[in-house]
């Protein structure tokens, strides 16, 4: 049963250990009792994706998952037919000497169910047990206009159209969750057909309730540290800031190594658990860290 309310949503999220905003859990409130598609938009490594798998988990849904990438056409993010099968059953139609009305009837069949391959788009058309899927559009901007075309249209209508069987059309529409980097702008067609959030940052105290629920066997003193950390580190001039993703890893690395509290050398030790730059890690360790270090510990001192 979907939420009825936001403040059931976030709690919803909440039960998959999703921290979120009010704004976040408003607009994730209004796609599912709208029926839009969300379309989130922020740095890579905000939570973004998280959203669509925590959905999925609370509602008991199947996720799919489409994950774009550059040259990315309509008919792989749709369907595919099996040719390698679809060979062996002609070759073995060939050795078996079959006549005329059975090569009338092999033609119909190779291109019927039985040799075809869905793909995320057509497969989240398709009934589902336990209602709608929730399907996942991620990094959207990696692909091209011709392909935002094609899915401004899938996703107006819930349907796709494969040319040897017909038009598939949801019985349900699908939960849709449609992500960007925005290492591009995606155009405004597909945006009006969204409801629309910018994912940022957390604040301090967002991002220490989301370690909390994500690494809670580590220490108090030790999670206000990282996160400090992490948060003063993203003013940095960073080639790739890191992002909530990186602070877990970094905390649960700190954990494997037993650390209870922050140091220059643990800090430099441990950097590419948090930076995957080697100009970042190079700016960052040594004096750098201490320096930034020493600013989080006066600011908890003082609070």
């Amino acid at each position: 049963m979907l939420p009825q309310t936001i403040d059931e949503t976030a709690e919803l999220l909440s039960a998959t250990d999703y921290v979120c905003s009010r704004p976040l859990a408003t607009v994730t409130f209004l796609a599912l009792k709208l029926g839009r598609p969300l379309f989130l938009e922020g740095e890579a490594g905000v939570g973004k994706t998280e959203i669509a798998k925590a959905l999925a988990t609370a509602l008991g849904r199947r996720l799919i998952r489409l994950q774009c990438y550059e040259g990315l056409d309509a008919a792989s993010a749709v369907y595919e037919w099996n040719y390698a099968a679809q060979m062996i059953e002609i070759r073995l139609a060939e050795a078996g000497g079959a006549g005329s009305a059975d090569r009338a009837a092999l033609a119909r069949d190779l291109f019927s169910e039985r040799f075809l391959t869905a793909r995320p788009l057509l497969e989240a058309m398709r009934p589902q047990e336990g209602g709608a899927p929730v399907l996942l559009i991620d990094e959207l901007d990696r692909t091209d206009e011709p392909f935002e075309a094609f899915l401004l249209e899938a996703l107006s209508d819930f349907q796709v159209t494969i040319p040897e069987l017909g038009t598939v059309t949801a019985p349900e529409p699908p939960i849709v969750v449609l992500t960007s980097n925005r290492t591009r702008e995606v155009h405004d067609a597909l945006k009006r057909r969204c409801l629309y959030h910018w994912v940022d940052y957390p604040d301090f105290e967002t991002e220490l309730a989301i370690l909390r629920a994500r690494a809670p066997e580590a220490q108090e003193a030790l999670s206000r540290e990282v996160v400090g950390f992490v948060q003063r580190l993203r003013t940095e001039d960073l080639f790739k800031k890191p992002g909530i993703a990186e602070t877990i890893d970094w905390a649960k690395a700190l954990m494997a190594l037993d650390s209870l509290a922050l140091s220059p050398q643990v800090i430099s030790d441990t950097l590419g658990a948090l930076l995957k730059y080697q100009d970042d890690i190079m700016r960052i360790q040594g004096s750098e860290a201490a320096r930034i270090l020493s600013e989080v510990q006066r600011e908890a001192a003082a609070g």
